[in-house]
């Protein structure tokens, strides 16, 4: 049995909302944050097989900044400076030491945070130079999808380049032959 109790409101005939328990929000986007750490490292391991490793290599750039541009909004509000979502486009050799980085950060931030803060409101200065707020879950989960919607994008890339790309689905981290 999982540690993780899903359940599911039907808010009205077609709208379904799924959630974790309350309780239970630290480990599981710690949890997502791993997944996404392994398939992302197997996929590096993929782009530097790549003839054109350009594109792929720009989109994992943009993971990076994204974790870290999302990071300095919520640490350094009112007063974070202006950052790029696509630059800088790292090199092939620095990804994975600059994606250790990012992913660190964020979950010792995660790891630092009760199960009622991940709840609460974050302020940040948005695109448009606007005060936003969202809950700190909710930007976690974000940047964990973001990752899964680009990985797919580079897997389509590497598919195109004639290389087959590695099984990245969460439910090979869990299922289990039984016959």
């Amino acid at each position: 049995m999982s540690r993780y109790e899903i359940f599911l409101l039907q808010r009205s005939p077609s709208i379904f909302i799924f959630g974790v328990r309350f309780m239970e929000m630290k480990q599981y986007l710690i949890d997502t944050f791993r997944f996404n750490d392994h398939m992302n490292t197997k996929l590096l391991a993929k782009i530097t097989s790549l003839p054109d490793q350009q594109q792929c290599i720009r989109f994992f750039s943009h993971l990076i900044n994204s974790q870290n541009k999302w990071m300095a909004r919520i640490i350094e509000y009112p007063n974070n400076p202006p950052r790029d979502w696509w630059a800088p486009v790292y090199a092939l050799d620095e990804l994975e030491s600059e994606w250790r980085k990012s992913l660190q950060a964020w979950i010792e931030f995660i790891e630092s945070k009760s199960e009622e803060e991940l709840f609460t409101e974050v302020k940040f200065v948005g695109y448009d130079g606007g005060h936003w707020a969202c809950k700190l879950k909710d930007i976690a989960l974000q940047l964990n999808y973001h990752s899964i919607h680009h990985r797919a994008q580079m897997q389509m890339l590497i598919r195109q380049q004639g290389v087959e790309p590695d099984f990245v689905d969460y439910i090979g981290t869990v299922y289990r032959k039984i016959a």
